[in-house]
C-alpha cells in the first residue's frame, strides 16, 4: 500500500549506469500510448517507454528532464524505477 507522504523516489539507470535518483513529487514518462503521469499512491503499473523525455519534479533541486531512447518504467507503493536504453539530460 502506498504511503501517502506526497514523495516518490525516484531511480532512472541505463544498463551502465545510474542517471539519476532522488525524491520527487512526480514524474511524466512518454509510454508508449501517451504520456503517463506518476503521483504518489498511483496503482502499481509497468510500461514500456517510447523515446521522449522523462519530466521529474523534484523536491528540492526542481524540474529535470532526461531525453531517453526507449526503455520501461515501473511504478510500486510510491517507488518510480526507470530503466532506459540510452538517456541523457537536456540542455
Amino acid at each position: 500500500m502506498a504511503t501517502r507522504t506526497g514523495i516518490l523516489q525516484v531511480e532512472v539507470v541505463t544498463r551502465t549506469e545510474r542517471l539519476w535518483h532522488g525524491r520527487a513529487t512526480s514524474v511524466v514518462v512518454p509510454a508508449i500510448e501517451g504520456d503517463l503521469g506518476v503521483l504518489t499512491g498511483r496503482a502499481p503499473l509497468l510500461a514500456v517507454l517510447r523515446p521522449g523525455s522523462v519530466a521529474i519534479e523534484t523536491e528540492l533541486e526542481g524540474r529535470k528532464i532526461i531525453k531517453v531512447s526507449g526503455g520501461f518504467a515501473s511504478v510500486d507503493s510510491d517507488f518510480v524505477t526507470i530503466v532506459v536504453e540510452e538517456g541523457n539530460f537536456a540542455q
